[in-house]
């Protein structure tokens, strides 16, 4: 029997200037799905955010970090990445998203339809510029426990995601992450500080709950077409509570969990159709020594 599919879509901070730029000149289904998705954008902030992606004088590893341009860019290239995929046969079984993946997860499931999904994504954009203050975030190479265990950093940040047994996620304002970095770096702790604007999953966001509430409470989410795999919950949701598409970005993310609850019924192909492939790292990680299951990165 072959193994079932997973396509997985990763979130904030997996993003970079010039990505899926191969595919968008070369394969037509992808340019397609990028232009129309570009255009829903445009209609709604007046800007193109294929224009700030596709700059010609921005390189690939200058900061791309404008949460106005970076939360559709994302979206875009893993949906359009995934109309590829399909079309060329390749059909996922299961899709599952983490922190800002789980939009492109859901409109790739059926949950709701791919415009309004994408709509979604930039009203949360706009009121994270309107209503929080700056922040940032730390990967940090080392057991989760480290955080609980050291007073400096659990005083000073928030862990907003575990994603696995030795590497952990967190945030704050900019300059008690600058602080955080400088003092994991002197324990000899390896860190990455993530291209983002925002403290996502933290209290930082949380004076624009309300306002997201309230444009959710107007939505409505259909059954996922396609089997859903939560990061907010661990698990496999049968539907969506209004709230939902609060708690991905609130919440801390469970990746291990969800990735142990697949697992206990069988081995699949793990497809990341993130931009960065760090989603199929963290899941290879995340298996057991006996899986047969395999992970692999389609853009890198």
């Amino acid at each position: 029997m072959e193994k079932p599919v997973v396509f997985m879509f990763s979130g904030q901070g997996s993003q970079y200037y010039q990505m899926g730029r191969d595919l968008f000149d070369q394969n037509p289904v992808f340019r397609k799905w990028m232009l129309r998705l570009d255009e829903k954008v445009h209609s709604l902030i007046g800007e193109s955010v294929l224009a700030q992606l596709y700059d010609d004088t921005k390189r690939r590893d200058d900061i791309f970090d404008r949460t106005l341009f970076t939360h559709p860019a994302i979206f875009m290239v893993e949906y359009a990445l995934a109309q590829v995929l399909m079309e060329s046969g390749i059909k996922p079984d299961y899709c599952l998203g983490s922190s800002l993946g789980e939009f492109a997860a859901a409109a790739v499931s059926g949950i709701m339809p791919v415009e309004e999904l994408l709509q979604l994504v930039v009203e949360q954009a706009t009121l994270y510029e309107t209503y929080c203050q700056k922040g940032s975030m730390l990967a940090i190479l080392h057991n989760p426990d480290l955080y609980d265990q050291d007073p400096l950093l659990h005083r000073n940040s928030e862990l907003v995601a575990v994603n696995f047994h030795s590497h952990f996620v967190i945030a704050g304002s900019s300059h008690q992450l600058q602080r955080m970095e400088d003092y994991v770096k002197g324990k000899g702790i390896i860190c990455q500080r993530l291209p983002v604007s925002y403290a996502f999953h933290s209290t930082y966001i949380d004076p624009a709950e309300p306002h997201y509430r309230e444009v959710l409470k107007h939505k409505s989410f259909g059954i996922p077409q396609i089997p859903f795999v939560s990061c907010v919950h661990g698990e496999i949701m049968k539907e969506l509570p209004v709230d939902y598409f609060w708690q991905v970005v609130r919440k801390p993310m469970k990746l291990p969990k969800a990735v142990q609850e697949l697992e206990k019924q069988q081995s699949y192909i793990y497809l990341d159709l993130g931009p960065a492939g760090n989603l199929s790292n963290f899941t290879k990680r995340n298996l057991q020594q006996d899986s047969q299951s395999e992970c692999y990165s389609i853009i890198t």
